[in-house]
C-alpha cells in the first residue's frame, strides 16, 4: 500500500469510498479421520481516501448481507468527506446513527468493521502498525488453539489436541454445551448433553497431560442450573476458564456461578455496548472479559472497555476468534492478554488476506508493517463474492 509523506495535513485522509463486501467462505478443515467442511459469513469494509491509501476492516459471526447493506446504505453516507484520523469523532457518528438507544446486534458489528479499516488508515498514515500506535507494549501475543468442536467424537477430539500440542500450542480450548438450549425441542436432555461433556473434557485432559492448560466454551447455550453442574463435574479437570458458561450472558446469573465454580469465568466476545461490560465489572460477573474489536465496535470501543477492565484489576483475553486483528489490542496494551487462534476463522483469513504471521511455539508475532500490517487480497476476495456458495453449514 502508498504511503503519504509526514507532514501532509489530515485532509489527505478524507475519506472518498466506503464498501462493504458481503462473503460467505467455505472452509476444509482437516480432522483426525479425515476432513470436515464448514463455512462462515464475513463483511469487509473497504475505505479509500483521497491520498491513495485504502483501509480494510472486518466483522463476522452475523448475517453478512444485513451487516454490508447497513454499512453501504447508511454508514457510507455519514463518513464520506470526513478524515479518517478523527476516529473518535466517526465513531460518535455511527453510534447516534445506528444504536442511537444502545441497541447491539447488527449495529455494532457494523461499527466494528468500519472502525476497524479506519484505525488501519490512521497507522499506515503514520507510518505505525497498529499495536504501536496503540501503545507498542509487546512484539508477540500469547496464544491458544480452538480446537474442540462438537462435530468430533470423543477419540477424535482427543486425537486433534495431541496434534495442536504437538504443533507447540500449551492452551488449548473446546467446545461444551453443544447448542443445549438452542435445540430444547429435538428433545436432548441438558442433563444428558453435560455428562457427555464430562466425558469428553476427561478424554482430552487424559491425552495431554496436566502440563496443558485446558479451556471449556458453552457459547451461552446453558441454563445457571446445567452450568453449575457441569463446573462441579469438571472441577478436578484444571479447568483454565469457562468461556460464555450460561445463556445471554446474564451477568449477575454469572456472578453466582462465579461464587460456585470451581474455576475461572471468561465472557464478553459478543456484546456490543460497553455498558454490558460495565455490568460485568460491577456484578463481579467474570474473570476475564473478552472485548473482541470485530464484534464489539472496533479499537475505539474495546480500549474503552480495556481501560475499565484495567481500573476494576480484571483481566482482558480474547475471544470470538479474529486472531489477527485482536492481537494489535492486545500487543499495544500493557493490560493484553491471550489470542484465540481459531482452526475455522484462521483458514478464512488465509483465503482473504496476505502476509499473515504465523504462530511459533505458543507465541503470534506481531508485524512492523504499517496498518494492520497484512494486506486484503483483493482478487481472491472479488472471486469468493462471485462464488455461488451453499448456505446449509450455518455459521460459528
Amino acid at each position: 500500500m502508498q504511503h503519504a509523506a509526514p507532514g501532509a495535513p489530515a485532509r489527505d485522509l478524507t475519506i472518498e469510498r466506503v464498501q462493504a463486501i458481503p462473503l460467505h467462505i467455505e472452509v476444509a478443515m482437516q480432522v483426525p479421520g479425515g476432513q470436515k467442511r464448514s463455512a462462515l459469513s464475513c463483511v469487509l469494509v473497504r475505505v479509500d481516501t483521497a491520498c491513495g491509501l485504502t483501509g480494510c476492516g472486518f466483522t463476522a459471526i452475523t448475517e453478512e448481507e444485513v451487516v454490508a447493506a447497513a454499512i453501504d446504505h447508511v454508514a457510507a453516507d455519514a463518513l464520506v468527506g470526513a478524515s479518517a484520523l478523527d476516529t473518535e469523532k466517526l465513531w460518535e457518528r455511527l453510534y447516534w446513527l445506528l444504536a442511537p438507544r444502545g441497541q447491539s446486534g447488527y449495529a455494532a458489528h457494523a461499527m466494528a468493521a468500519v472502525d476497524i479499516a479506519l484505525w488501519d488508515l490512521k497507522a499506515q498514515r503514520l507510518g505505525l502498525p497498529l499495536w504501536r500506535l496503540l501503545g507498542g507494549a509487546r512484539p508477540a501475543v500469547p496464544v491458544y488453539a480452538t480446537f474442540g468442536f462438537n462435530f468430533l467424537d470423543r477419540d477424535q477430539l482427543a486425537e486433534a489436541a495431541a496434534q495442536w500440542v504437538a504443533r507447540g500450542f500449551s492452551r488449548l480450548k473446546m467446545t461444551v454445551g453443544n447448542h443445549g438450549l438452542q435445540r430444547r425441542d429435538e428433545p436432548r436432555p441438558l442433563s444428558d448433553l453435560i455428562r457427555e461433556d464430562e466425558a469428553r473434557v476427561r478424554a482430552v485432559r487424559q491425552r495431554v497431560g496436566p502440563q496443558v492448560e485446558l479451556c471449556i466454551d458453552a457459547n451461552c447455550s446453558l441454563d445457571p442450573y446445567h452450568a453449575r453442574m457441569l463446573a462441579a463435574r469438571l472441577a478436578d479437570c484444571d479447568i483454565a476458564f469457562f468461556e460464555e458458561p450460561v445463556t445471554q450472558n446474564d451477568a449477575r446469573a454469572l456472578a453466582d456461578l462465579r461464587r460456585r465454580a470451581p474455576m475461572p469465568l471468561a465472557g464478553g466476545q459478543n456484546e456490543g455496548q460497553a455498558a454490558r461490560f460495565a455490568d460485568f465489572f460491577h456484578e463481579q460477573s467474570l474473570d476475564i472479559v473478552q472485548p473482541n474489536v470485530a464484534i464489539t465496535g472496533g479499537y475505539t470501543q474495546c480500549l474503552r472497555i480495556a481501560g475499565m477492565a484495567q481500573a476494576c484489576n480484571v483481566a482482558i483475553a480474547n475471544g470470538g476468534a479474529w486472531p489477527f486483528h485482536n492481537m494489535h489490542l492486545h500487543a499495544g496494551l500493557a493490560h493484553g492478554g491471550f489470542i484465540e487462534y481459531h482452526t475455522v476463522a484462521v483458514q478464512v483469513c488465509e483465503q482473504i488476506y496476505t502476509g499473515l504471521p504465523a504462530p511459533d511455539a505458543g507465541w503470534l508475532p506481531l508485524p512492523e508493517t504499517p496498518g494492520l500490517g497484512f494486506a486484503p487480497d483483493w482478487s481472491a476476495i472479488a472471486e469468493i463474492a462471485r462464488r455461488p456458495l451453499s448456505r446449509g453449514h450455518g455459521k460459528h
